[in-house]
């Protein structure tokens, strides 16, 4: 049976992981025996810099994406009940979540196995870009490839 997707989208909205938690919590609807949750968070630092501000696009398919590719690994995700995921776009600042996943599924084994693949799969497919601007200036866009 496929996990239920509560939500798969791509978004300027502030993420909350609770919400995410909840929303696949509800969609198991009392079944799930574990929920984890991932946050990739905006971090201060990257390549031995200081970051200070950060900048995500999207192309305009990203939300399409998401949907796909969440859908497929919750259609194949043994014991998992419910799914929710988020990737923000717009500015960021240092802290924030930039992808949230979280899993609700019978076991824990489930849970961990599905919320490691929806963030690798997630991080692979989905187009955005990352602008970070750095303390001494200098920018540099990450996953332009």
């Amino acid at each position: 049976m496929a996990a239920i997707v509560a939500r798969a989208v791509v978004t300027e909205e502030t993420l909350s992981t609770s919400d995410h938690e909840a929303l696949a919590s509800e969609a198991a609807g009392g079944k799930a025996g574990a929920i984890v949750s991932f946050v990739g968070a905006v971090r201060n630092h990257d390549g031995g810099r200081d970051v200070t501000a950060l900048n995500y696009s999207a192309h305009p398919t990203a939300g399409d994406v998401v949907e796909k590719v969440v859908a497929e690994i919750a259609a194949g995700a043994d014991g998992v009940r419910a799914v929710a995921v988020s990737h923000r776009v717009g500015p960021l600042a240092i802290g924030d979540a930039a992808l949230v996943v979280a899993v609700a599924a019978d076991h824990r084994q489930a849970a961990f196995a599905t919320c490691a693949l929806l963030v690798d799969e997630v991080k692979a497919q989905l187009p955005v870009w990352k602008h970070q601007i750095f303390a001494d200036g200098t920018d540099e866009w990450v996953g332009c490839a």
